[in-house]
């Protein structure tokens, strides 16, 4: 690749790379929902912390996600390649800040940029929905209810029954 040449790869040919011979990693942005066939273990995200240059669009899908070659440099991480490895398929980013990569480090990133993902071949962003309540609760709660205001009702009426019977005789 040329000086200053970018390419766009879908997500598709990205997992074409997805071997310790030719790894690719998808690294500068995050899919927020994609499932990983078990054939491509060596591809991993991570969130836009890392570049915050790299915005959400409004329809929900990250952009700025950079593609790196680093089949060279699988063994010549300082952490050895099992570290790659071992977070690959997940969103890393958490993994990767927590090591605290120095700007040598994500500078020498650069000579494995090999382009970007063409936005379209992400899936949009889901939203999490919580779980509908059950509806056993609210009958439940209903009896509570009446039970909270009856029981206190019939010792009233009973404490009146009382005393009224004992006045009487």
């Amino acid at each position: 690749m040329g000086a200053g040449e970018k390419k766009v790869f879908t997500l598709a040919q990205v997992f074409q790379h997805s071997s310790r011979e030719d790894c690719w990693l998808l690294i500068g942005g995050r899919v927020t929902f994609l499932p990983l066939p078990a054939l491509c273990p060596f591809i991993y995200f991570v969130s836009p912390f890392i570049r915050p240059r790299h915005k959400v669009k409004d329809e929900g899908r990250w952009w700025g996600n950079r593609v790196y070659d680093l089949t060279k440099f699988l063994e010549e991480h300082p952490g050895g390649s099992d570290i790659l490895l071992s977070v690959t398929g997940k969103d890393a980013t958490v993994d990767f800040e927590d090591v605290g990569h120095s700007p040598g480090a994500r500078n020498m990133m650069e000579q494995y940029y090999v382009g970007d993902i063409d936005d379209s071949s992400t899936p949009v962003k889901r939203a999490d929905t919580p779980p509908k309540p059950n509806n056993q609760d609210k009958t439940a709660e209903f009896i509570v209810k009446i039970l909270q205001f009856l029981i206190p009702l019939a010792i009233l009426g009973l404490a009146f029954g009382i005393h009224f019977y004992s006045k009487s005789t």
